[in-house]
């Protein structure tokens, strides 16, 4: 294989495309943010889930080592010139591939590997996280799949539903349950209270985590003809919801969720959950910051402007700066 630097240096990130691996544990999170870096590259990404067999299952990311009888399907060549991987099982599976082809293999390893980021040529990390380096790039938040062309089409598809409804739109984004914060039945029952004073429309829709009996008390509390909440039933409007809205709530929870809203460029307002962490304030305080969001407590939205959030195309252009690519 030639060395890929050189490679993408004289050919066009048009064609031929370079081929690229898209690595992770399989969980939907992470692999939408590889997925949304290769596709801001112009990739369409061959997609791996990895697993690994003991002692790397256990002691990866430290143990290193790595050969072809450490994973439970095997990596075999040709290898591909890209490699975007996230997740803590991938880190094993990135560091074989880089070894395997003599390191012409461009490795992005994206969230925070908690071993020295020079073990990979890019690393991506959300401002949140504390790592930083030579060849670590800092994120505002999650990568994501969204972009500007599908936030149209999911307006045109969602349209029947959204367009006649009254404005202002307001797109409502429930989390619920995590190992940080509790969306409780006491702050459910606020926050709707605050939502049904809103002069406007609501679009909801909330996650398994939410939990059944808050999710039961939301339809009963904002089940009305100019609300939307979505049952789980026929396509997901999510996209569609953000599309349509001139203001976005969200749950303090997810971090995901923040940046899914913050790439649309309108105002993101947060509702505060029990729990704290550390990191989770420090997101939430930068995106602050950076005039993306601010605090929901009831009462009329604020309405402001700010630069729509894209750290999916952010670690892309640092990718092909770090090749040479224009």
């Amino acid at each position: 294989m030639q060395n890929t630097s050189n490679k993408l240096k004289k050919t066009p990130i048009t064609a031929p495309l370079p081929s690229c691996w898209v690595i992770t544990e399989g969980m939907v999170g992470t692999e939408n943010q590889c997925i949304g870096i290769a596709n801001a590259l112009g990739l369409s990404p061959q997609i791996t889930k990895i697993g690994l067999r003991q002692p790397w299952r256990t002691l990866s990311p430290w143990l290193g080592f790595e050969n072809a009888s450490s994973f439970t399907h095997p990596l075999n060549a040709p290898w591909p010139d890209i490699v975007i991987a996230s997740g803590r099982k991938s880190i094993a599976a990135a560091r074989y591939i880089k070894r395997m082809s003599k390191g012409k293999t461009f490795t992005v390893q994206v969230q925070d590997p908690k071993i020295n980021p020079k073990n990979f040529d890019l690393v991506a990390v959300p401002f949140h996280d504390d790592m930083r380096g030579e060849n670590v790039i800092v994120t505002h938040g999650a990568p994501n799949k969204i972009t500007a062309e599908q936030l149209a089409l999911a307006k045109e598809k969602f349209a029947p539903i959204f367009e006649k409804m009254p404005t202002p739109r307001v797109a409502v984004l429930i989390g619920g349950n995590s190992k940080t914060h509790t969306l409780t039945p006491d702050i459910t029952k606020t926050f709707t209270q605050d939502l049904n004073a809103l002069n406007a429309s609501l679009m909801i829709t909330a996650s398994r985590r939410t939990g059944e009996e808050n999710f039961a008390h939301i339809q009963r509390a904002l089940s009305n003809d100019k609300n939307f909440i979505w049952d789980g039933n026929g396509d997901n409007p999510y996209l569609g919801m953000m599309a349509w809205a001139d203001h976005i709530i969200v749950t303090e929870d997810s971090v995901s969720m923040l940046s899914d809203a913050a790439t649309t460029g309108k105002p993101v307002h947060v509702i505060q959950l029990e729990g704290r962490s550390k990191r989770f304030d420090k997101c939430h305080q930068h995106f602050q910051d950076i005039g993306v969001s601010r605090c929901f407590s009831g009462g009329n939205l604020e309405t402001w402007n700010y630069e729509a959030i894209n750290d999916a195309q952010m670690v892309a252009h640092a990718i092909k700066k770090k090749l040479g690519i224009t």
